[in-house]
């Protein structure tokens, strides 16, 4: 029997656990108030190095700067993810399905008022549904890494759009090492003054 995540469970955990350290915060943030906090969702386009070309889904994330850093880690934060790709399978693998649940470090500069561009890391739980010709093996949980980065462009206030690439390695399984890789476009809410100016 083999373990099966719910992705739902991983993203509450790493939500909370992200969250809490804002939210415990005694002094004012930063440079003009607001929680250091950022919530955002996204459509994926992935190729899932499994015999299957591209996939779709969708991600969720949280990006959280928790606490007042020195100047030289202006732009360090924490990033929390979690995806589900199961979008346009084909009729040869009706039920396959990775999904991911992570969180690592992230790195932010603005090189102008209304950009910011990033690069992260991320470890976590990967989890695969997909027909084998091993009975009763068809879906298999491992940890992975991954790696990327992209860009956010504030399009209103306090509502910015982000395009996300991102390269996974899984553990190995019995038939093989997936290394999904894709991007993800979508939009997100930072809960900071939109006046404020940031610490990066």
């Amino acid at each position: 029997m083999f373990f099966r995540p719910r992705p739902q469970i991983a993203l509450a955990v790493l939500f909370v656990s992200t969250a809490i350290p804002a939210f415990s915060q005694v002094g004012p943030e930063g440079r003009g108030g607001g929680l250091p906090l950022s919530v955002g969702a996204g459509v994926s386009d992935y190729d899932v190095d499994w015999g299957h070309g591209r996939m779709m889904g969708a991600t969720l994330w949280i990006d959280a700067q928790p606490v007042p850093l020195p100047r030289i880690l202006n732009g360090l934060g924490v990033e929390s993810e979690a995806r589900d790709i199961s979008f346009n399978r084909g009729t040869h693998t009706p039920n396959y399905r990775q999904d991911t649940a992570g969180g690592g470090p992230i790195y932010k500069w603005r090189p102008s008022r209304n950009f910011d561009l990033y690069v992260k890391g991320l470890m976590g739980l990967a989890s695969m549904d997909f027909i084998s010709a091993t009975p009763n093996y068809t879906h298999d949980t491992r940890t992975f890494v991954g790696m990327g980065g992209g860009l956010e462009y504030r399009a209103f206030r306090s509502l910015w759009v982000r395009a996300d690439y991102e390269y996974q390695i899984w553990a190995s399984l019995m038939n093989g090492i997936p290394d999904p890789q894709g991007f993800t476009v979508g939009a997100m809410y930072n809960f900071r003054n939109p006046r404020a100016r940031p610490r990066y």
